[in-house]
């Protein structure tokens, strides 16, 4: 058990850089090797590509081998049922089964071994530890546990670093707000949504100012919200306490998070991971800081389904500086971004929906929800704002704060959103990911 110190693993997370990287290519060259020995999608992936693991032999090479995407995830079936040709362990070496939500397609199942299990709780403690989790916190986990690995991780690392753990899934928002004030929980997980939506409940349904219960730390995931400025800035002010992002995947696992000296972007894991960034519109490696680009993930030590090159879709940027926390593990500056598929062109412009979500929650009066509509209208792109508004405000004061919100958009995004003022309440509330960007030009 380490002690109270900035570090779970203060070995790996300061090392220097170079020995860093050393380490990575080692574990890569390695997985790599163990993958086409063992799995009959890398096999067949590598061997149509004409490479084989002692083609790499520098770090040069590892820009040689066939990026993932979930296209090949998705060659699971019957053999062995229902993982098929992504296995790459016997199948009674399984002991855990997770699957993806299903968002972007068909929903992937994730196999994983005792080992790998062992490996997200150790991902989720160095997490957790960054943020300042510690044995004398007890943590709420306020959502259901499902097939989706969600938060299952992040409860078995915070039993590893000695948390006491209070979990609320068949509970409502309101009775696991209840239980968390009558157990003096100390924090808490969630997606951002949820963490304004529980501070909504807390307000207007049991009338408790949401810093009366003196939460001193929130873990969120799911969403990019927890390093939107505007979005973390509200959810902190909602509870009176830190609010630390963290950025993962069924498929790839625990692989970032913001410390506790938030620095305006997510610490990658470098020992457990390799992390790529690829230019938007081709495979061109992005080294410099400040420039966009897709980010491609290898699981370095993942057993039962390899993850080698994953392509996210997800966007980010490299950050020009190390963080005041002395880790020495890159950081990507303000986090993900969005999608590919949702950083689209409007009109000719760059958009992407994030930026709306730091416009919105940048006025106070706009606690409600929102949507994001991208369509036709005839040949051209046009984006609407459903945004739910004050349902105490006059009709007067609720003109003057759209005009406002609409100058705001022109200015951030560079395009004319027309903003369809929505009746408090009236749009779709959520527990996990939020849904609130549509883009149905294809449709």
């Amino acid at each position: 058990m380490p002690n109270h110190a900035e570090y779970w693993n203060s070995t790996l997370e300061t090392l220097d850089p170079s020995r860093t990287r050393d380490l990575q290519f080692l574990k890569f060259k390695r997985l790599l090797a163990r993958s086409y020995e063992n799995s009959r999608l890398y096999r067949r992936k590598y061997d149509a590509a004409g490479l084989t693991p002692a083609d790499v032999r520098t770090w040069d090479d590892v820009a040689k081998v066939p990026l993932l995407t979930k296209d090949d995830y998705r060659c699971q079936g019957k053999d062995p049922f229902p993982y098929g040709d992504t296995l790459c362990v016997p199948l009674e070496d399984v002991t855990v089964f997770h699957q993806t939500s299903g968002t972007t397609g068909t929903p992937v199942y994730q196999p994983d071994t005792w080992a790998d299990w062992e490996w997200w709780s150790e991902c989720w403690a160095t997490i957790m530890w960054a943020q300042g989790f510690r044995p004398s916190d007890r943590l709420f986990l306020p959502f259901g546990y499902n097939i989706f690995v969600a938060y299952w991780a992040g409860h078995y690392a915070a039993e590893k670093i000695g948390c006491e753990v209070v979990p609320g899934g068949v509970l409502g928002t309101r009775e696991r707000l209840m239980k968390m004030k009558e157990l003096a929980v100390t924090a808490f997980m969630a997606t951002p949504t949820y963490v304004l939506g529980m501070a909504e409940t807390a307000r207007k349904d049991l009338g408790i100012d949401p810093r009366e219960f003196g939460i001193q730390k929130i873990l969120c995931a799911g969403e990019p919200g927890a390093l939107v400025p505007s979005t973390k800035a509200r959810m902190q002010e909602a509870w009176g306490c830190k609010v630390c992002d963290h950025v993962g995947a069924t498929e790839v696992g625990a692989w970032s998070f913001e410390c506790s000296h938030q620095p305006g972007g997510l610490h990658i894991n470098e020992a457990l991971f390799l992390v790529e960034l690829l230019a938007l519109d081709s495979d061109t490696p992005v080294t410099e800081p400040g420039v966009p680009g897709r980010i491609v993930i290898t699981s370095l030590d993942r057993v039962a389904q390899p993850c080698i090159r994953f392509d996210t879709k997800d966007v980010s940027m490299w950050a020009a500086d190390r963080c005041s926390c002395g880790r020495t593990w890159k950081i990507l500056d303000k986090g993900v971004h969005g999608r590919v598929d949702h950083i689209t062109k409007v009109k000719g412009v760059l958009f992407s929906p994030v930026t709306v979500e730091e416009v919105v929650r940048s006025f106070a009066e706009l606690d409600g929800e929102f949507e994001v509509i991208v369509e036709k209208q005839g040949d051209l792109d046009s984006i609407r704002l459903r945004v739910e508004t004050p349902p105490d405000l006059s009709a007067e004061g609720t003109a003057g704060l759209l005009t406002k919100l609409g100058s705001a958009l022109r200015w951030k995004t560079q395009l004319n959103i027309t903003i369809e003022p929505q009746p408090y309440g009236s749009l779709p509330r959520y527990e996990v990911k939020a849904k609130r960007f549509h883009d149905r030009r294809g449709k």
